[in-house]
């Protein structure tokens, strides 16, 4: 059965063809924020077969497998990765309406020139033939970034890391610039096991010690051209109080209460908004995960493994407040703000708008729809709020937020959900068939405004 991918899929449009085919198709990709191993790219990684580079580290997948009854041996277990693959390509075709559906023959037709659809029956043909493929010249990790058109990826990086892989991809002369973000979770997260066990490997014994130690790493990333942070919140802090003293506490011992974490945090993370801003940072904000729900698989397999799911609690009253903090400091960086929950679109893109300035175009963005929303109606709900609430032309686009290394069809796939949205908006004549204005918006959002928001090559 041949596959759906064609050269008009998704574009629903005469418009929509236009716009994709003109001014989408043929854009480089900036991947502002992943999770790609910077060691792999440092070293260039080689897949052993289809399996590992396809079902390797993919929580998307996994979940997906689970749902269809598919034992754990044959998810993260001791299978082979031939066993693995056949299981899921036996689950591919009842994952109808889920995005696992399209991306997987995006990345089979795109990268190894499947034209046929993943089923049981085809899916020892299409491992051979695709695993003989990752054996040849430009299949390696930095040969599939390159056939891909990317031109930077920001990595996803702990303040104690040494960066090294980043100075060597750097001084190999890599035709990607590949970048870190500096993801400060262990050190806010105060009230997670993680937080004692950091402290004691980066050596810092007060508060006054790590906002110092903190300094430093911000500086040390910039150095190696880190223009970017990430924090990862399971929830908006809002609190005051003295954050050294439950700083202090905490290293002793003592258990802190619901509000001594919300101020520690509301603290910590006004003082790093701050440094981002002294620099001219961008700092993201995710929240909206409620991570770790099946505690049994937790223990058996850690972390990011899926099993987080979307959480509800309330953040716009406190995000408003620490966003208001550091504007009344002249110190609110560029923001990015991403929910997990799809109802908070509104909210987010609403609060925004009291935060715009002249420094840029849209300083405070909307995030693409993000991980479970990175899918047609999850985008196609994150591009209709924002071109209700703000400035669609100037939005940063699309980003992988992926561990694979095949991940950048999502960008095809999210270049071709714009057009065909916005090619819809044309001919029903709520926007004028201009063919300049329009091939400004969709190469802005596709790249170009990624590269005028960052300034990576700024000082």
């Amino acid at each position: 059965m041949k596959t759906i991918i064609n050269n008009n899929f998704l574009l629903q449009t005469e418009t929509a063809q236009k716009l994709y085919h003109t001014f989408a198709e043929n854009q480089p990709i900036m991947d502002y924020h992943c999770h790609l191993d910077p060691r792999q790219i440092a070293e260039d990684h080689r897949f052993e077969n289809l399996g590992e580079v396809m079902l390797a580290g993919d929580h998307y997948k996994w979940r997906a497998m689970r749902s269809f009854g598919i034992e754990e041996r044959l998810v993260t277990g001791t299978a082979t990765w031939r066993e693995k693959f056949r299981a899921y390509a036996e689950m591919m075709p009842y994952c109808i309406g889920n995005p696992l559906y399209h991306w997987t023959h995006l990345e089979l037709t795109r990268y190894f020139g499947i034209e046929e659809s993943l089923t049981a029956e085809s899916a020892d043909r299409i491992y051979d033939r695709c695993t003989e493929l990752l054996g040849k010249s430009g299949y390696s990790a930095r040969g599939l970034m390159e056939r891909s058109n990317v031109k930077v990826v920001c990595t996803t990086d702990d303040p104690a890391d040494t960066l090294e892989y980043h100075r060597q991809i750097r001084e190999s002369g890599f035709s990607v610039r590949v970048l870190p973000t500096f993801r400060p979770d262990k050190t806010v997260n105060i009230h997670k096991d993680t937080f004692l066990p950091y402290m004691e490997k980066i050596g810092v014994k007060s508060y006054a010690d790590l906002k110092a130690w903190l300094i430093s790493r911000i500086d040390f990333f910039h150095e190696n051209g880190c223009r970017l942070s990430d924090q990862g919140l399971d929830f908006i802090p809002c609190g005051a109080g003295d954050a050294g003293k439950v700083f202090a506490d905490v290293l002793s011992g003592v258990k802190p209460t619901e509000a001594e974490v919300n101020l520690y945090m509301t603290d910590l993370l006004h003082f790093l908004g701050k440094e981002y801003s002294k620099r001219g940072w961008c700092m993201q904000i995710h929240v909206g995960a409620m991570r770790n729900n099946n505690t049994a698989m937790y223990r058996k397999i850690g972390p990011d493994t899926g099993f987080d799911s979307i959480a509800d609690g309330s953040l716009a009253s406190p995000l408003a407040k620490l966003m208001d903090s550091l504007e009344q400091e002249n110190a609110l960086p560029k923001t990015i703000l991403y929910s997990l929950n799809p109802n908070d679109l509104y909210a987010l893109g609403t609060l925004m708008g009291c935060f715009q300035s002249a420094e840029c175009r849209s300083k405070i963005q909307l995030g693409s729809g993000w991980w479970f929303n990175d899918q047609k109606d999850g985008m196609e709900a994150q591009l209709r709020a924002l071109g209700n609430l703000g400035i669609l032309g100037a939005f940063i686009g699309m980003l992988t937020d992926s561990r694979s290394f095949l991940s950048y069809p999502r960008h095809e796939y999210f270049r071709r959900i714009l057009c065909n949205l916005i090619g819809q908006w044309v001919e029903d004549g709520l926007y004028p068939n201009d063919s300049e204005m329009l091939g400004k918006i969709i190469s802005g959002i596709c790249y170009e405004n990624a590269e005028r928001y960052f300034s990576f090559s700024g000082k």
